[in-house]
């Protein structure tokens, strides 16, 4: 699965996260650090990620326009890279099925 982290999101959850979602990439490593939030609504559509947030804009850009890309929302605000890398380790499941499913907006709590 390609998840692409917004810039919200450490960088190093690419790494610490690489064993899970090989695939994960940062805007900061695409360049995409200074990027609009329809910019990269776009390139994580024609690129196939899932954007990965904290952002509230992203889910309301999927609840206009729909999937894809599909929008993993991290709902527990700014914390350490290990409690959100603990958070996305804990939702594996449920970030995998989303991929398959219908919805265009995943919140994680």
């Amino acid at each position: 699965m390609k998840l692409l982290l917004d810039q919200n999101l450490s960088f190093r959850l690419c790494a610490l996260l690489s064993d899970l979602f090989p695939d994960a990439r940062h805007v900061r490593h695409l360049g995409l650090e200074r990027a609009d939030d329809l910019t990269l609504w776009r390139y994580a559509r024609e690129q196939g990620y899932t954007l990965v947030t904290l952002d509230a804009d992203f889910a309301e850009l999927a609840a206009v326009f729909g999937a894809p890309p599909k929008v993993t929302w991290l709902r527990r605000g700014n914390q350490p890279t290990a409690a959100t890398e603990g958070l996305l380790r804990r939702h594996r499941d449920a970030i995998e099925a989303f991929a398959a499913a219908p919805a265009a907006c995943l919140e994680i709590y």
